[in-house]
């Protein structure tokens, strides 16, 4: 009788093992979670253009990084890991909807915070990178929203640095082009003509 009570002890010990295993698990990225999600959810509203994609990139990404957290085992690149998983989720949105050819017809208002040190054309510049082809637009966001270094960008897009200064110089002609004269301080009087 003695030894079933000891036995019993320790598969009772065993099944609650994995219980705080989870619990540890589950406190580790709840914690990440909730540090992170803001500058996250910048990312991610760069990369869709609108606060409900952006929410839907965010928790898609959360959602995998929740069920890949076990096998992760460089914590300190838990936000390039995000990054991947939001650039790879928004491209495949982006394909899925050329496919089907739907555009919505409802318009979400911007409900952003206003920047006090903006003086109006960071909205203007935005709605022309907006325009941009997806893969060249993640470069634009990582680069100049995200100040990531062109390694960082090739790492988190899974392409090579020369294809990063390619992407980055294609979109930056194309906002040029495409920018008027008061955005852009590379345009002089006289090319405009």
């Amino acid at each position: 009788m003695t030894a079933t009570l000891i036995d019993m002890g320790a598969h009772e010990r065993q099944a609650d093992a994995p219980v705080d295993r989870q619990a540890v698990k589950d406190a580790d990225f709840s914690a990440y979670m909730s540090a992170r999600q803001p500058a996250l959810y910048r990312t991610a509203y760069l990369l869709a253009g609108d606060h409900a994609g952006a929410e839907d990139l965010l928790q898609n990404a959360f959602a995998k990084l929740y069920l890949s957290w076990d096998r992760i085992r460089d914590r300190e690149a838990l936000d390039g890991y995000v990054r991947r998983i939001m650039v790879n989720e928004n491209n495949s949105l982006w394909r899925r909807a050329w496919k089907r050819k739907e555009h919505s017809t409802e318009v979400m208002p911007d409900t952003g915070v206003v920047d006090v040190y903006d003086d109006g054309m960071g909205g203007a510049l935005w709605s022309f990178v907006q325009t941009l082809p997806p893969k060249q637009r993640s470069v634009i966001v990582l680069r100049y929203y995200e100040q990531l270094s062109e390694a960082e960008i090739a790492d988190v897009l899974g392409i090579s640095v020369g294809t990063v200064k390619s992407q980055a110089s294609r979109a930056l002609a194309g906002l040029r082009a495409r920018a008027p004269q008061s955005l852009n301080p590379h345009q002089t009087g006289e090319d405009a003509r």
